[in-house]
């Protein structure tokens, strides 16, 4: 169980999220503003914080932002009312690590609460000793490459013709999962399966943005160096493949 931070000024829906949180047996420290929640983030640590976009005294994503700095173990959860796709790559860059669009059902956000805890700094750091003695067999267990890319398992860097990539942990993964079988096509609930969490409950637009993000990073790593990024083709109803350079097909 998990020490929760809630961030949300509608008293009914801040009610319910409480309870139903506490009946899961997790800790839940309520606030209704922004200033609350970096103020409780000052005194304890939290596990998770659910975010809620629209707050009396300061947007969600600075809340978001604070947080990160603050607690940069947290998994951030926005609760937004904007589906649009650029309002959730703006929370994705605040520092959140997932959103859930208003209204939603309580049981997906019950449940990916417990995907994220799972997956929670706990599960990092067993993944990190998992890769670290997958790594003792050899280099050719720890660093991947496909192109000028190396993707190095035990140091958790991508380095594109030798400059570092600067990732956040489910976009390395992500990128790791991918490389690890180039060429190969890799289905949307796979890699939810792989990189966020064997119960994965609800939609995969996360999914979504942090593949942007990633092409988004890669460009401007192959803009910088001058080489050539590895393409992230996109399978319409199925997944995603990693090619080399001038292998990909639309």
């Amino acid at each position: 169980m998990g020490e929760l931070l809630v961030v949300e000024d509608d008293a009914a829906i801040g009610g319910v999220l409480t309870i139903s949180l506490q009946r899961q047996g997790h800790e839940v420290v309520l606030t209704t503003s922004g200033a609350d929640a970096l103020a409780a983030a000052d005194i304890r640590a939290f596990d998770l914080a659910l975010i809620d976009r629209g707050l009396p005294d300061m947007d969600g994503l600075d809340v978001c932002r604070g947080l990160r700095v603050k607690q940069s173990g947290c998994v951030l959860v926005m609760l937004t009312g904007r589906g649009e796709e650029i309002d959730v790559v703006l929370g994705l860059e605040a520092g959140a690590d997932d959103y859930l669009t208003k209204p939603f059902r309580l049981a997906e956000l019950m449940a990916r609460v417990s995907a994220h805890l799972r997956r929670g700094p706990s599960a990092m750091v067993d993944d990190n000793r998992s890769v670290e003695r997958r790594a003792e067999a050899g280099p050719a267990n720890h660093l991947l490459r496909i192109g000028q890319l190396d993707v190095d398992l035990s140091a958790r860097k991508a380095r594109l013709a030798g400059e570092e990539i600067t990732l956040r942990a489910r976009e390395f993964e992500l990128l790791a999962r991918l490389v690890r079988a180039p060429g190969v096509a890799v289905s949307r609930m796979t890699l939810m399966t792989d990189v966020w969490d064997s119960n994965w409950y609800g939609s995969t637009k996360t999914l979504d943005v942090h593949i942007a993000a990633l092409r988004k990073k890669l460009a401007a790593a192959a803009a910088l160096t001058g080489a050539k990024a590895p393409e992230i083709v996109t399978l319409r109803a199925h997944g995603f493949r990693v090619e080399t350079p001038g292998d990909a097909v639309s």
